[in-house]
Order: C-alpha cells, then structure tokens, then sequence
C-alpha cells in the first residue's frame, strides 16, 4: 500500500456510502493523529485500538450520522505521496468559508487548519473534511 492514509479515508468514505455503523483500518501513529482531530472536530463518534492480532492492530472507527445522513459529506486527500502539499500560515486554505476543516501536519503535531492559524505555524496539508 502506497498511501496509508488514503486508505483510511477511502475505507471510511465507502463505509458511510453503504451506511456502516463502524469501520476497521490498520492502525498507525499518523492515522490515529488524523482521527484525534476528527474526534476533536466533531465528524466522527470515537475509534478504538483492537490489538486482538498483535502483529496486526487495528482501529474501530465508529462512524456519526445526523438524521441518517453522514456528518462527513466530503473527505479529500489534498496531500499525496507522489505530490506533497506544503502551506505557510498565512497561506491555509479555507475549506468551504471556515465550515470544514483542513488536517494539517506541522512541526508541533497534526492539528486543524485553525489551530496551525493559533498557534501560527504552517506545514502539509494531509486532507480536508466538509
């Protein structure tokens, strides 16, 4: 697998399209930064670490729904392995006029796009949530 983390962003787009409650991807340092700021933001109900293989831990990521239709209406790998996406603080991008958010990795950690704006730091933009 070439990019983890868009895996885990497909598994979780394809997931919601067939209205899971929950989904299972292989879990990473990287993936579980991502799914904090998830969590922090509100789009997702919370994820577990299943260690039951331990050659091969997993997160459960337990998927939300607002009136039966998911809180995550779009999710977009902005950064990818073949073209990285770097952005100074003065540069982040807005996702749709401040109503989503851009997961940023930056040299204090993986953080939302408004809280690399707060702490008034840049770095690559991994993907963003609407």
């Amino acid at each position: 697998m070439n990019d983890p983390l868009g895996d885990m962003l497909t598994r979780i787009r394809n997931a919601q399209m067939r209205g899971k409650s929950s989904v299972r991807s292989p879990a990473s340092k990287l993936r579980g930064w991502v799914l904090d700021v998830l969590l922090a933001e509100g789009y997702i109900r919370g994820y577990t670490r299943d260690d039951s293989v331990p050659a091969r831990p997993e997160f459960v990521i337990e998927l939300k729904y607002h009136d039966g239709a998911p809180v995550i209406r779009e999710l977009k790998r902005i950064s990818k392995p073949g073209r990285r996406v770097y952005k100074a603080v003065k540069d982040m991008p807005s996702v749709r006029n401040g109503l989503g958010v851009a997961i940023v990795s930056t040299p204090k950690g993986v953080m939302s796009d408004a809280q690399a704006r707060a702490d008034n730091v840049g770095g690559e933009v991994l993907c963003t949530v609407f």
